[in-house]
């Protein structure tokens, strides 16, 4: 099968998608101009051009793309080709107004903006599929192809009567029988047994609660039919170039689409990332999505889309200061990414994202922003040979999974202010500020590679799931688990003691008595700490309190649990105590930091035998470092230390004594 490797060719491809539709063709020349000077080496080309590719139903207008696929070839410029299935154009909804999806209300989501489609409508299926074939005949094999693109961000969502079909076919083949869908729903609670098939429809708006069953089997099935849609395009782009790589972009942490069953069907995996230049966090967000990215392809992936400047969607939406759009590329790249692309290549002068920033921006290319983009290419291009196709190490894996994640989001859950996506970054923050090397991993993956399974809070694991735990500690592993975990089986159906027999056998819990959510503006002392959000009322077994709760109802009673490499932690410390506690883990169980004792705001990370050294703070700092180097990027030998600026980066290769 072919792999990102076939579009890289040893390189990391750098670029963005080009929207040459929205200006006048006298501009692409200069383009061009630029791409080079930028050191450009792929676009991405089509994202939004249906309408101007079928302007009427059936007519095909594919001159200017042919010049275009023309020009970027003869000027040494690859593309990855999209299919421009994501943004229908008006006469799709005008004609056949039952592509249009409905929201709960059963509303039409009219055109007039992008992903206006129903994944489950067999017309838009049909119309998307003839133009796939099209395109894919026309250009399968131009000598510019390097990539395929499918659609752009699955996201949409339907609760129409053709989705309500769609969904009755999906559960037939999931259950079989209306009676184990009738237990596996718990329909016996408020009188919701079906006795037809036909008698089941989406989770629309109800009077109160709807059934949570129902509802995570439409997260479910949403995530499927997505993929459907996905698959259909893919295969044939694939029957027309088998040995073209096929991608759809991700977005990161995103709960509508399940990234680990995707990335499956994927050639190469990437993603849009967009963290607030603001958010003192970004750093930590952007290296979390490089290695989940990096996980679920397994090997090296792709930054689809990243913002040069400022985004346009925010409530206030500030550019990146200089050097912060390096920074995150390199760290991305340190992460595992063999391209680092954006959107976009030139600013639009019009339309809902003309404040998106371009690589080109509003100003020019004598703007800042343009003279940053140079320096990346120019640095992308010394790194390639060094890294482009290597591993990222690491010993340490954090569970992560949409079910859960599904399951967990529901009406009537113990906490409103439970968010698992913030909880998955909290931990990982922890294991990022101790430069501690993180994959993620999905519960039932293999995990005997790790020293160290760290499961933040999966509300919802499956038996196997379970099994798997239990036989990685039996083997020798060390596992770290988060509050509320293994409450619920696959159906979300409450465990019985309110948490797996077997994982309060594995954790040293006797009786989990009751669960004790806290207020936002809460917080419980506990030995060393202060835990937020969450309590438990827990009578051990065979476990030990590491620290107990020294406050309020649970005073006294165990908060953080060990039994022998097994722990538990029944609150959220705060960031400092948590980051300890982990690293405190992570060294027994033998897992060490990239570097020891780097300065506050410093991040290592080593790829391909280089190790990247990045300073996420705006002081300049003097990292501490054992023998000699060779520093890549000012080409300069590097002894004792290295110093960095703000947001400066060092990519060393250590030297023999």
């Amino acid at each position: 099968m072919p792999s990102l490797d076939d579009a890289t060719r040893g390189r990391i491809l750098f670029g963005g998608d080009y929207n040459p539709e929205q200006w006048p063709e006298e501009t692409w020349a200069e383009d061009v101009r630029l791409m080079k000077r930028a050191g450009v080496s792929s676009v991405t080309l089509g994202v939004f051009s249906w309408a101007t590719i079928e302007p009427r139903p059936g007519a095909r207008e594919f001159g200017w793309l042919d010049r275009l696929m023309e020009l970027m070839d003869s000027n040494g410029i690859g593309v990855v080709l999209a299919t421009p299935t994501a943004s229908p154009p008006p006469w799709l909804g005008a004609r056949h107004p039952e592509t249009l999806p409905r929201d709960e209300d059963g509303r039409v989501v009219w055109w007039g903006s992008r992903q206006h489609f129903c994944p489950s409508s067999p017309v838009y299926r049909g119309y998307a599929a003839a133009l796939t074939e099209d395109l894919a005949a026309r250009y399968a094999d131009h000598p510019a192809l390097r990539m395929w693109h499918i659609n752009n961000e699955y996201c949409t969502h339907c609760w129409c009567d053709a989705t309500a079909r769609h969904f009755r076919v999906w559960l037939r083949d999931r259950y079989g029988d209306l009676a184990t869908l009738n237990e596996a729903w718990g329909t016996a609670f408020w009188s919701q047994r079906y006795d037809s098939w036909e008698e089941i429809i989406p989770p629309r708006r109800a009077q109160y609660m709807r059934n949570p069953g129902q509802a995570l089997d439409f997260r479910r099935f949403t995530s499927d039919a997505l993929l459907e849609c996905y698959l259909a395009e893919r295969d044939i782009v694939r029957r027309h170039s088998p040995r073209t790589p096929v991608t759809t972009n991700f977005m990161p942490l995103w709960i509508g689409q399940d990234a680990w069953a995707w990335a499956e069907h994927e050639d190469a995996v990437s993603v849009d990332v967009y963290p607030d230049p603001r958010d003192p966090q970004g750093g930590q967000l952007n290296a979390l999505v490089g290695d989940m990215t990096r996980s679920q392809a397994k090997g090296p992936w792709m930054v689809m889309e990243q913002a040069a400047g400022a985004v346009n969607w925010r409530g206030v939406n500030h550019p990146k200061p200089y050097g912060l759009n390096r920074l995150w590329s390199l760290q991305s790249v340190a992460r595992g990414a063999d391209a680092i692309c954006y959107f976009q290549w030139r600013a639009s002068r019009q339309g809902a994202e003309k404040f998106h920033s371009g690589m080109v921006p509003h100003a020019g290319e004598e703007g800042r922003v343009f003279r940053e983009t140079v320096r990346i290419g120019a640095e992308l291009v010394l790194l390639g040979p060094e890294v482009a196709g290597t591993q990222v190490p690491a010993e340490i894996a954090v569970l992560h999974d949409w079910d859960s994640w599904w399951a967990d989001q529901q009406d009537g859950r113990l906490s409103a202010h439970l968010d698992h996506a913030e909880l998955v970054q909290a931990w990982h923050r922890a294991l990022w500020e101790s430069n501690l090397p993180t994959a993620f991993a999905r519960p039932d993956h293999d995990l005997s590679g790790y020293r160290l399974v760290v499961l933040p809070h999966l509300y919802l694991l499956d038996d196997a799931a379970i099994e798997n735990l239990t036989g990685y500690v039996a083997g020798g592993g060390t596992l770290v688990c988060g509050f509320l975990t293994g409450i619920a089986d696959r159906d979300d159906r409450v465990r019985e003691g309110g948490m797996d027999a077997r994982l309060r056998a594995l954790l040293g819990i006797g009786t989990l008595h009751e669960w004790w959510p806290l207020e936002p503006d809460e917080s419980v002392a506990c030995d060393g700490f202060r835990g937020r959000l969450w309590s438990e009322e827990l009578e051990l077994s065979t476990g030990e309190a590491v620290a107990s709760y020294r406050d309020g109802e649970l005073a006294g009673l165990p908060a953080v649990v060990r039994n022998g490499r097994a722990w538990y932690v029944s609150t959220l410390p705060d960031p400092a105590e948590l980051r300890a506690l982990l690293a405190r883990i992570a060294g027994e169980a033998g897992a060490a930091p990239t570097v020891a004792g780097a300065p506050e705001g410093v991040e290592a990370v080593r790829r391909g035998g280089l190790l990247f050294l990045l300073n996420h703070g705006r002081a300049t700092v003097t990292v501490p470092l054992p023998g000699r180097h060779h520093e890549l990027l000012e080409d300069r030998p590097v002894a004792g230390a290295v110093e960095l600026a703000r947001f400066g980066v060092a990519v060393l290769r250590p030297l023999p004594e």
